[in-house]
């Protein structure tokens, strides 16, 4: 099956709005087996608009649009596709109904022109939108079909994962079960070339690498008639996939560093708390992202200056004096004195040049310093990473949290 995406919205062609859907809607048709071999953004013009749903629909089989669904003048998207089908749109007064309930019950007053939000072919398919009041639809002639779905993101994404991507799937007469390998401290050409042969010779499952900041991530994905069977397809490949890349595998079902360490710290009834000068408060909000973190998290200093370092957490001054505060040892005082303040388990602190200002000789911008202290002793690793401010200050998050991940997971 081939699939053509449409984003209709003049805001995506100016720049005013970044175009997220074709990215979301990019990956999760990638190990779906449908093909997708053309992107296109139009603007709010019936004409323009007319001409791409044609063209799409010439060498397509299925029409995915996003945007255009609204209740202005300018949102067209769906009367232009109905009128490229050959079909009439009536009121649904079921959608009418649920969209006068809605504007009520948030005691609003619902306008008349909102009533061509509840317009389809009589034969539509209609996609629910329980986060908007633009309900997607699906419309199908002649062998083809067209999928409209709202702009928003927090709108569209849903209706995409619960309702199209599994029409897709049985109209394609597939079925697919997926597993996330998730890595972290080893780079994605790095990771494809150490699994090269099993790649070159994927047939049932697939592996498809993504790469984000600081990590990798391996979706295997099998054709399968049912869950069961397609764990049983993955299963293996994943033990081989561990197998050979060794503990920068972090989890196998797609879960984050931070969730990872957040389990790993409920299971083990292990406390922590932390000291963060360049990262600033994200690793602590790394932890607070998950309900329960109050079982294990006890407390965060973001200890930007010297004076602060010295005054809550216990660095002498001689160190700062001769080291410095981006430095093995202020790292290691941090850690150290936050443990003994907070009287916890385990003590994680970060200190470097996040940039784009600042460094030294020989610690140039993106060099820093994390450190883990435990009753087992203190570990320091010095980092040299790479990127804008914000790209160093968040590898350093993961950095700290992949630190503690590795003591935590093999004690």
């Amino acid at each position: 099956m081939i699939a053509e995406l449409i984003c209709v919205g003049t805001e995506l062609l100016m720049g005013q709005v970044l175009n997220t859907n074709a990215y979301f809607i990019a990956k999760e048709l990638a190990p779906s087996g449908v093909d997708m071999y053309h992107q296109i953004v139009v603007g709010d013009n019936p004409k323009r608009l007319t001409e791409a749903v044609e063209t799409a629909l010439s060498r397509a089989d299925v029409v995915l649009l996003s945007g255009g669904l609204g209740p202005t003048d300018d949102d067209l998207t769906k009367e232009t596709v109905a009128k490229a089908l050959g079909k009439e749109l009536v009121l649904f007064d079921d959608e009418w109904e649920k969209l006068v309930f809605w504007f009520t019950s948030k005691g609003r007053t619902i306008a008349p022109n909102n009533k061509k939000q509840a317009m389809f072919p009589a034969d539509a398919i209609i996609l629910p939108n329980p986060n908007g009041t633009a309900p997607g639809c699906i419309m199908e002639a002649n062998g083809k079909a067209a999928v409209l779905m709202p702009g928003p993101p927090r709108e569209l994404q849903p209706m995409f994962k619960n309702h199209v991507l599994p029409w897709l799937l049985e109209k394609a007469g597939r079925r697919l079960y997926s597993r996330e390998v998730r890595i972290f401290g080893m780079g994605e050409s790095d990771v494809t070339y150490r699994l090269d042969d099993l790649i070159k010779n994927q047939t049932n499952p697939t592996i498809a690498p993504y790469a984000k900041t600081g990590e990798v991530t391996l979706r295997v994905t099998a054709r399968c008639q049912n869950d069961n069977e397609g764990e049983a397809l993955v299963a293996p490949m994943i033990e081989t996939i561990k197998s050979t890349l060794g503990n920068v595998v972090y989890d196998t079902n797609g879960r984050e560093l931070a969730e990872v360490c957040h389990h790993a710290l409920i299971e083990s009834g292990k406390t922590i708390a932390v000291s963060e000068s360049c990262t600033g408060g994200r690793l602590a909000d790394a932890f607070i992202n998950y309900p329960g973190s109050s079982a294990y998290f006890i407390e965060g200093d973001v200890t930007y200056s010297n004076d602060a370092k010295m005054r809550r957490l216990g660095v002498k001054a001689e160190t700062l004096d001769n080291v410095g505060a981006v430095s093995e040892e202020c790292a290691r005082e941090m850690a150290e004195g936050t443990r003994k303040a907070a009287g916890t388990d385990f003590a994680l602190s970060t200190t470097g040049y996040a940039g784009p200002d600042g460094g030294e000789p020989g610690k140039p911008v993106g060099t820093v310093f994390i450190a883990l202290a435990s009753k087992d002793g203190t570990i320091v690793k010095r980092l040299n990473l790479f990127g804008d401010r914000d790209r160093i200050r968040h590898s350093a998050m993961l950095n700290a949290l992949d630190l503690l991940r590795r003591n935590l997971c093999t004690k």
